[in-house]
């Protein structure tokens, strides 16, 4: 389940909460029957409980409007790892579409190898080249090969056809 749906469903189930405690507020309104409140012997406990469900359906809202928020964000974040992976060759996407790479939300230029710790391979949009970073914080060598097994394919397809694009 991504965060996008996670976040949707928390939306869901704090205004089907909100829904509730507005309509418990209104029939407990009502229950006043419409009498002064001074008249009655629970006036002023009966305002102090209306003030306390006030308050918990304005921080519901708040809360409710901050995930609302959230979700807003987690769209706009989406929307950029797309527009960045659409900038990218074809060869790191069929890379990420296949799980070998996966990209990194925060920097969507990054990408790290599955199963291999530390080391990233890195998109240069400017200068239209992969590079790589953290190779060296690799110790174990099966996790060593895997990385540059990837990383060199990219960078025989990506930067040397570049390299001979520059030579023309």
């Amino acid at each position: 389940m991504s965060r996008l749906d996670i976040l949707k469903a928390s939306l869901e189930k704090k205004q089907a909460k909100f829904n509730r405690k507005l309509n418990e507020y209104f029939s407990d309104v009502k229950s006043a029957n419409g009498q002064p409140l001074n008249d009655k012997r629970n006036g002023y406990s009966t305002m102090k409980r209306w003030d306390r469900q006030n308050d918990t359906l304005s921080k519901m809202q708040k809360e409710i409007e901050k995930t609302q928020t959230a979700i807003e964000r987690e769209e706009g974040r989406i929307r950029c790892i797309d527009r960045n992976r659409s900038s990218m060759p074809e060869e790191i996407q069929k890379l990420i579409n296949d799980g070998t790479l996966k990209q990194w939300d925060r920097y969507p230029h990054i990408m790290f190898v599955e199963g291999v710790d530390k080391a990233r391979i890195i998109w240069d949009d400017r200068k239209k080249v992969v590079m790589h970073k953290f190779v060296s914080s690799i110790t174990d060598t099966e996790q060593r090969r895997k990385f540059a097994r990837v990383y060199n394919s990219l960078n025989a397809s990506i930067n040397e056809e570049i390299g001979k694009q520059g030579k023309k």
